[in-house]
């Protein structure tokens, strides 16, 4: 059964000796590297990358409104990325950086590839397929940059000061007052005139959605940061992130949230385990879930929006927003019967020129408000079944690599948690809502996964997981 596991999450799949005797990637690596050698400009190649990445995270939440400026920052990464490919050195370590990871990307996005030419609107998909490809070829550029513990180290930091400014913003809504741009709650409901707040990103669940990483990062930069100047620095991005989230009253940001703290719990358990007493190891995972527990019991009782927001998860069809996803989802699951395969393409472009066609008058929608629903609406089983087996190739590399440092002492481990704790809640947020396809935060998707891909190393046996050399740490300097 551990045999079947390990094939089936490419756990040891001879990449190295596939891609050697790869004739694609022979032919086209290397092509340009003659030119790259007499290229002063190249020789800076990963830091131009980490500038362009850098201007995405920058850039990203404060242009969530017109994203013109974000799609031409990607294709510009994807450009320098094929760039810097074709102008590796063959016996470069950094030649061609994959994973199982990319492999599973490559199959998914395969998928979508057929999807588009099979679809009823083939234009429309094809759109769609070129934009899902710019954030694919980011995520590709990110795994390689994020090699370097420098550059690792710095977008972490880089991404939750960002994070940071458009929480204060969200607060100072809160307590000065903000223009209310969509009925985002019931309007028959008590909270209808409850501010809730959405930052430079014009919506809250939006916000709630970019900002499930920043709180669980911070989280743990608590832990991976040295000193008490730095770790007062993670505690305050940490409260007033955890702040602006709880303002933005996502309920979908909620429940993301919470199985992200189960996650990040069980995982610091992992972590911690060797170092603490007997007493800790059998207790410490239910006194602090209790604690959580606790925590919300006390905000359900003390903040009445709190507790409404809540419940209203729970209201079934007498909540407005539930009643408009449920039939949402109605259609949804009328048109996944429709094209069944392959679904009707990528893209947005082509849901909102087939939806109407199944709508429920007065029911207009713009997704299918559920992340599993729209992989599979838009690229059929195939492509739902190419969705979860990389997800699943995602966790379980994550998770080998976690047990390597765990072995090696090496404080990666933590960030290394907290990507996958993160990534976690943000499908935890998108099982109800598809706000996991707007730019802003389908960047930091692709940027964690590309951040458990980069700490990628071959698994063949204990003796060379032993002899693997210690990752510097990451951290502030």
């Amino acid at each position: 059964m551990n045999l079947i596991w390990q094939k089936f999450t490419l756990s040891y799949f001879p990449l190295k000796e596939y891609l050697d005797s790869s004739y694609l990637h022979g032919s086209l690596v290397g092509v340009l590297r003659s030119w790259r050698q007499s290229s002063i400009l190249m020789q800076w190649g990963d830091i131009i990358a980490a500038t362009l990445v850098s201007l995405v995270l920058v850039l990203a939440p404060f242009t969530a409104a017109n994203t013109t400026l974000l799609g031409v920052l990607l294709a510009a990464c994807a450009g320098f990325w094929l760039l810097l490919t074709l102008s590796d050195e063959v016996s470069s370590s950094n030649n061609l950086f994959a994973t199982p990871i990319h492999l599973l990307v490559l199959l998914y996005w395969g998928v979508c590839v057929v999807a588009t030419a099979l679809s009823p609107e083939k234009k429309a998909a094809l759109e769609g397929l070129i934009n899902f490809t710019l954030y694919l070829v980011f995520f590709a550029l990110c795994a390689r940059i994020l090699k370097s513990p420098r550059i690792r180290a710095f977008l972490l930091v880089l991404y939750l000061h960002v994070s940071l400014v458009v929480s204060i913003y969200g607060v100072r809504q809160k307590f000065f007052g903000a223009a209310q741009l969509a009925t985002w709650v019931d309007p028959e409901s008590p909270l209808s005139k409850n501010t809730r707040v959405y930052s430079y990103l014009g919506n809250p669940n939006l916000l709630a959605g970019y900002l499930l990483p920043a709180v669980i990062l911070s989280f743990v930069a608590v832990f991976a940061w040295r000193g008490w100047l730095r770790k007062g620095l993670a505690i305050t991005m940490l409260v007033v992130n955890l702040a602006c989230f709880r303002f933005a009253d996502s309920r979908g940001g909620f429940i993301g949230l919470a199985i992200a703290l189960v996650a990040i719990v069980l995982l610091l358990r992992y972590w911690y385990a060797d170092y603490l007493p007997r007493f800790w190891r059998i207790w410490l995972v239910p006194i602090l879930l209790g604690c959580f527990v606790a925590f919300f019991a006390i905000m359900f009782g003390v903040s009445e929006t709190f507790r409404l927001r809540i419940t209203s998860i729970f209201a079934g069809r007498n909540d407005s927003s539930n009643n408009f996803r449920i039939n949402v989802w109605t259609a949804v699951f009328r048109m996944i019967q429709d094209y069944p395969i392959f679904g009707i393409g990528p893209g947005h472009d082509v849901f909102n020129n087939i939806y109407p066609l199944y709508q429920l008058p007065r029911y207009n929608a713009l997704s299918a408000y559920s992340v599993l629903l729209e992989v599979t609406v838009e690229t059929g089983i195939v492509g739902l079944v190419s969705f979860v087996w990389l997800l699943v190739v995602i966790f379980n590399t994550g998770w080998l690599q976690l047990q390597r440092f765990r072995q090696l002492n090496s404080v990666d481990g933590l960030w290394l948690i907290g990507a996958i704790a993160a990534l976690v809640g943000m499908l935890g947020h998108g099982f109800v809502d598809t706000v996991w396809y707007r730019p802003v935060v389908n960047s930091i998707w692709w940027l964690l996964v590309a951040l458990v891909a980069s700490y990628w190393t071959p698994v063949v046996s204990d003796h060379n997981r032993q002899g693997n050399s210690l990752h510097p740490e990451l951290g502030i300097n």
